[in-house]
C-alpha cells in the first residue's frame, strides 16, 4: 500500500452543450415578427388594396416600427410577395398530393382548378401581385421565383409521366413542354383578372381548349 501523497485530485469541468437557448431566442422572435408583418400586410392588401395601402400602415396594424418592416421585404411589392409565397406553396402542396390519375389534360385541369380557387379568393389582391411580378427582385420576390420554378419542374414530371403512359412523344423536352403549359395558363390567369372573362369561363372552355390544342401537338406521331 502507497502513502497518499496530499495532493488533491484534479476536478474535472462541467462542459454544457452548446449555448443556443439566446440565439433560438432571437430566432423565434423574429419568425413572430415575421409573421404579424404577413398577416398586417395580408390585411391591408385584401380588404383596402394593394394600391391603397401603405408600409406604414402594415407597420401600425402589426405593431412595429416602419423600419423593422424592411427587415423583412425590401419594399411594398416585397410585402405583397411575403404574403403570396405562403399562399401559394400551400396551394401547390393540396393540387400535387391530390392529383388523380388520369390523363394529362384533366392532371392540369386538377391542377390550375387550384390556382385559380386560390386567385378567386382575393382576386383585386392577385391582380396586384401579377401585375408587381415582372422585374421584382426583393428577397420575398426571389423566394416566390424558386417556387416558380419548382411548380414548373413540377408540370414537366407530369409531362414524363404522360411520356411513360405514350400520351407524349418521347423525343420532347418536358421541361420545354411544361414553359409552354405554363404560358397557356399565364395568359389565361391574366385574361380573368383582367375582367375579361369569368372564373368559370377562363377554365372552360378557355384554359381547356388551349391545353387540348397544345397537348394534340405533343403526341406520338403515327
Amino acid at each position: 500500500m502507497t502513502k497518499p501523497s496530499g495532493r488533491q485530485p484534479a476536478r474535472t469541468r462541467k462542459t454544457s452543450g452548446p449555448r443556443t437557448g439566446p440565439k433560438t431566442s432571437r430566432a423565434a422572435q423574429r419568425a413572430g415578427t415575421r409573421e404579424q408583418i404577413r398577416i398586417a400586410a395580408f390585411e391591408h392588401f385584401s380588404t383596402i388594396g394593394f394600391d391603397e395601402t401603405t408600409t406604414q400602415a402594415i407597420a401600425q396594424r402589426a405593431g412595429v416600427a416602419a423600419g423593422t418592416v424592411f427587415l423583412h421585404a425590401s419594399d411594398k411589392a416585397d410585402l405583397l410577395f411575403l404574403v403570396m409565397h405562403d399562399r401559394l406553396e400551400a396551394m401547390m402542396a393540396r393540387v400535387f398530393e391530390t392529383l388523380p390519375d388520369a390523363p394529362l389534360l384533366e392532371r392540369l385541369l386538377h391542377v390550375f382548378r387550384g390556382v385559380f380557387a386560390m386567385y378567386a379568393e382575393h382576386p383585386k389582391m392577385g391582380a396586384a401581385f401579377v401585375r408587381v411580378l415582372p422585374g421584382a427582385s426583393g428577397p420575398n420576390a426571389q423566394r416566390t421565383n424558386t417556387l416558380t420554378f419548382g411548380f414548373l419542374h413540377r408540370l414537366g414530371l407530369l409531362v414524363s409521366d404522360a411520356q411513360a403512359r405514350g400520351e407524349v412523344a418521347s423525343d420532347l423536352n418536358p421541361t420545354a413542354c411544361a414553359q409552354n403549359i405554363f404560358g397557356l395558363y399565364f395568359m389565361t390567369l391574366l385574361g380573368w383578372l383582367s375582367g375579361h372573362y369569368t372564373l368559370e369561363t377562363a377554365l372552360d372552355p378557355m384554359l381547356r381548349s388551349s391545353l387540348e390544342l397544345q397537348i394534340r401537338g405533343f403526341r406520338p406521331s403515327q
